[in-house]
Parts: structure tokens; sequence; C-alpha cells
């Protein structure tokens, strides 16, 4: 980032050198165009390489730049340069004079819109801007082996959850006037991100820290490479899974699975400095109060209305629960989903993508803000979450919390436990990639698949002849399934087979080439997809009847809802989107 130490001495904001690709959507290193420039060491294909040209590439420095058409013409020659200092006289680059003019393209596509589900994952987006810079962010975050508890790597092609921790860690620099300044750190703020496979949308639920909950057994990784067996605890707070008897962020990620079925396959952890600290990177977060707010407590002191914080007060606004609602913890939840809806909304403004100054104090504050798994802890993994995440809209990025009920075993109210008549719905709609809002979906190739294997002749329901298999739906789906084929779907000539040998991911229907008609007419009944559809070969049923064979998945969404809905009826539950501004009540 330093310019003087590429033998450039006049004055550029080494910031300024950041330049946004619009085709690739990343910021990337320009050096000057003024004359022959020194090279940094990094890989083949590094943002510095696209930069540098093909000559850089092959190992030789690169010539200053030229007017010409030639074949080493720098990549990013039409990117914009650096800005002039202030004041000096605008120059016409020699390189543009004689050209046509070329069309402008819509500042929409100027523009990177970056959405996510936390502020982690936006901002280290930035980090695709050079190696050597890459390998600087990198040295900032802190990371944790949680073994089995989460994945090794990262795929940019599958659904994936992320657990977000901040922790009531009194460490860093002005928090040790905050109570409980001896706190190990405990789960206090948990929401589990989960982003479709497609990336047309994104779920992040709240998990309350005073949830009831068993911490099951943990197996934690000591520093000296050996294994240390932490025994679970039942009937205990959400919150005790992390920091309590040495237990590991892997501990709170195997108790997401212990109570809502889902796997998580990373986490990233940040404590009270991380709030301070973006906020302060974007230059404020707006917030908006029903009521004005003076909390002798947090020291909170805001009118009614639409305010701006950052530092300090960012972070008593995130943390009060005497303001709010009933004073409690879930209230709290819902204004910390207001104020993470808002910091996304500044992370995606103009004013802050079109900053390289402003991106480089974010990737900055970030990253030291983060723990994460190992799985995740190179910051081009970091990058590649990022990206996958900014695909998604903000009106498709729904938050809520974990349906829950007043513990009914204590007298005075201090503890919940999940609401077993709403929650198990909410924990399968994410099991099963489902949105909870409207979103847009089959991708062309999909698209291309139905044609090639829907089209053509459906038979009558009445002859589709079915066998039904679970294979990763919620117990009871095979039968629940085949009772509304046979009761609304005139499909009578269908059974239930149990269960599938595996669990798979995705509902299939494998079926005969002879029995095309009657396989079209359930995809047609059930809004199969063409990827859904299994040519292959028909077996025998228990009347020696050749039938077709339909496994229920993990994204079965329930009897008689379609599978190529975009959602379903959710549960009466509580939930905002991050492109709603809402005030805090």
């Amino acid at each position: 980032m330093d310019a003087q130490g590429r033998g450039r001495a006049d004055d550029i904001d080494p910031a300024d050198q950041w330049v946004l690709n619009p085709d690739t959507g990343e910021y990337e290193l320009r050096l000057s165009a003024s004359g022959a420039q020194s090279v940094v060491p990094g890989p083949r294909g590094s943002a510095a390489d696209r930069v540098a040209g093909p000559d850089r590439a092959r190992g030789r420095t690169a010539a200053p730049d030229r007017e010409s058409s030639s074949p080493q013409q720098p990549q990013s020659a039409d990117l914009p340069g650096p800005r002039r200092r202030r004041g000096a006289p605008p120059e016409e680059p020699a390189s543009r004079r004689g050209r046509r003019p070329v069309k402008k393209k819509s500042k929409a596509k100027k523009i990177l819109v970056w959405t996510g589900g936390t502020m982690a994952f936006v901002l280290v987006g930035v980090a695709g801007a050079g190696y050597l810079y890459l390998k600087h962010l990198e040295g900032n975050v802190t990371t944790t082996d949680v073994g089995s508890a989460g994945k090794s790597g990262f795929s940019k092609d599958e659904a994936f959850n992320i657990l977000i921790i901040g922790t009531d860690k009194r460490t860093g620099k002005g928090n040790e006037g905050y109570g409980d300044k001896g706190s190990v750190g405990h789960a206090d703020t948990n929401i589990l991100l989960h982003v479709s496979k497609d990336r047309t949308n994104a779920t992040a639920l709240s998990i309350p820290r005073d949830l009831i909950v068993d911490v099951p057994d943990c197996p934690t990784k000591q520093p000296d490479g050996s294994e240390k067996d932490i025994p679970g605890t039942r009937n205990v707070r959400f919150n005790t899974s992390l920091g309590q008897y040495e237990r590991d962020a892997g501990c709170t990620m195997r108790t997401v699975k212990e109570v809502t079925g889902i796997t998580v396959d990373h986490f990233m952890m940040a404590d009270f400095n991380a709030v301070k600290t973006l906020t302060t990177a974007v230059g404020g977060v707006e917030v908006c109060l029903a009521h004005p707010v003076d909390d002798k407590e947090s020291k909170l002191k805001l009118p009614a209305g639409k305010s701006v914080v950052e530092g300090e007060q960012a972070l008593a606004f995130v943390r009060t629960r005497h303001s709010f609602g009933n004073q409690g913890d879930l209230d709290r939840i819902k204004v910390q989903q207001q104020f993470l809806s808002s910091l996304m909304r500044k992370m995606s403004s103009s004013d802050t993508l079109t900053s390289p100054t402003k991106l480089v104090s974010l990737a900055e504050a970030a990253t030291k803000a983060l723990t994460v798994d190992t799985g995740i802890g190179k910051v081009s993994t970091l990058k590649d979450v990022a990206l996958q995440l900014k695909k998604v809209p903000p009106k498709n990025i729904t938050f809520l919390t974990v349906p829950v009920i007043d513990n009914p075993a204590e007298k005075v109210k201090a503890t919940v436990v999940v609401d077993r008549t709403r929650a198990p719905q909410v924990f399968q709609m994410i099991t099963s990639d489902t949105s909870f809002t409207e979103v847009k979906q089959q991708a062309a190739k999909e698209k291309a698949a139905i044609a090639a294997r829907l089209k053509g002749t459906k038979s009558a329901a009445s002859d589709v002849r079915v066998r039904i298999l679970n294979g990763g739906a919620p117990g009871g789906s095979a039968q629940e399934q085949l009772t509304w084929l046979q009761t609304e779907a005139d499909v009578t000539k269908s059974e239930n087979a149990g269960n599938a040998g595996a669990v798979q991911a995705t509902t299939t229907l494998e079926y005969a080439p002879d029995q095309a008609d009657q396989a079209r007419r359930l995809a047609d009944i059930m809004g199969l997809s063409g990827a859904a559809m299994k040519p292959g070969k028909s077996v025998t049923n228990a009347q020696g009847l050749p039938t077709m064979t339909l496994v229920l998945g993990k994204d079965f969404k329930g009897a008689g809802v379609k599978m190529n809905s975009s959602t379903v009826a959710t549960p009466d539950v509580e939930k905002s989107t991050a492109d709603k501004v809402q005030c805090a009540s």
C-alpha cells in the first residue's frame, strides 16, 4: 500500500491506487502509467499481475505505457487512474486521443453492490486487491481449529451456514469499564446465517443467549495439537456453550446442531471492539428510535427519530436492554437486527463503495476484529465468501429469531425454551434451503433440463404408479406425501416404501423410458424440476408391477407443497428484511 516504497514520491494517496474494475466487481491495484515501475512480487494471476500486464506475468519489468494496440497493452488500461491532486490542471490521457468515444456504462453497473448477512462478510470482499495486501490482512485474522465441528473448506457452489458470535469479552482498548470485566467470553449475540445455494436469498436466524438448551459433549483442540473432551451439560443457557469450562466456538456450533438440527459449516466471532471500529470505519450508522432514550446504564442518549451512531455510542446502542420493549434480551435482539440491516445498507451505499480509503479501513477493521475457524481462515477464502454474499439482494435477506416461549419451569421469567409448535418449520425451511421471501428461481441450465425432460405427453394422475421413500426429509414425510397424493392429487397407485438407503440433499424421481409420461405427470403435480428427474430403470412393487421411485430429500418442503415454489406458508413468526428501515421501540 506504500507508494513511496515503489519509487513513487509524488504525494499520491496510496488508497487512490485501488481502482474498481466493473467487470470483476473487485478493486485492483492500479500503478501510475507515467513511467517505468518496479515490480512487487506476487503470484501469477494476482491483481497486481493483471495491472502490470503480460510482460509482468512472464517475469519481465513492464515498459512505460505507450499509445498502442499491441497485445502487450496492460489489461487495466481502460480503468481510471489515480485522482489528480487538488489544484492540479486536468490532463487528457495521451492513450485516449484519437479514439472513438466509448459508450459509458450506467452508474448502476459501475457501482459494486455489496450485500451480506453480517458486517464481516461484506467487508472482507475488498481483499481481492493484491497478493501482498491479502497476506497482510490474513495476519490480522485469528483462527480456531474446531476439528470435526466445521468444514475444512468453502464451496462456491453449495448453500452454506455460518454462525456469527458476538462475545461479551471485555478485552480491548476502552472496554475495561463495562460490567463483568472478568468474563471469559460467552456467546452473547448469536446469528446463524444461511445463504441459499442459488444465492437468491439468505436467512439470519438469531438465537437468544438465554435459551435453555442441552450443550453436548465437545472435543476441543488444544494448543499442543491434542484433543480435550469437555463434558456436556443439560438445561443451561445457550451462552454457556462458549467460554464456560474452556469451551470453544466449536462447542457452540455443536449446540446449534443439537437445538435446531441444522449443521453449521463455519463460524465468525467478534468482541466489543468490532462494533466500535467498524462503525467508525464507515463514518457512522443511521439508526431510528420511536422514542427518545436516556439509559444511565449503557450511557446511550439519543432523541426520537433518526440519528447516526459510531464507536462507543454504536456499542451502547446494540448493548442496551433497558430502553426498548419489555427490557429483555428478545427485544434487544430486534434492535440488533435493525442495526445490522442499517450497517449493511451503509456499506452497500455508493458513498462507501466508491471510496478506496474507506474500503481499506473497513478491511483492516473487519479482519482485526475477527476470529474464524481454520476452514475459512485465509483472507482469500473470506473474500470468496463475501463475493458469494454480495449476490443476495437485501430485500431477500430475512432476519428472524428462533420461536420461543417463557420457560415453564421458572416462576420468575428469566429464560426461554424453544416453541415446539412453531420452531420446527423454521428449522426445516432453513435445512431444505427454502426462502422466507418471494424470489425468482431456476437458472437457465435448469430451464433447459426441464424443457428437455418434461416436454411430451402426460398420463392421467390415476395411471401414475410410484413408490415413495424418505431420503432426508423430516420423519413421517413419506406417509404424509403419500396421503396427499392419494386424497388430493388422485395418484392412487402409490405406496410408502419406508426409508431410503442413504440421505440425499435433493428430491429425485427415477423412471424407466416407458414411464416418461407418468414421470411428467408426477413432476407437474409436485413441481419437480428437470434436474430432479432421473431417467433410469423401474423397480417392481409389492404387486409385481413396474413402478417409479420418488425419494424425498432434505429439500422436501412438506406434503402438497410444490418443490419449485419460491416460498411456502411460514409459521407465525416476526421477521424483517435488510432493505427496510425500522425504528426501535
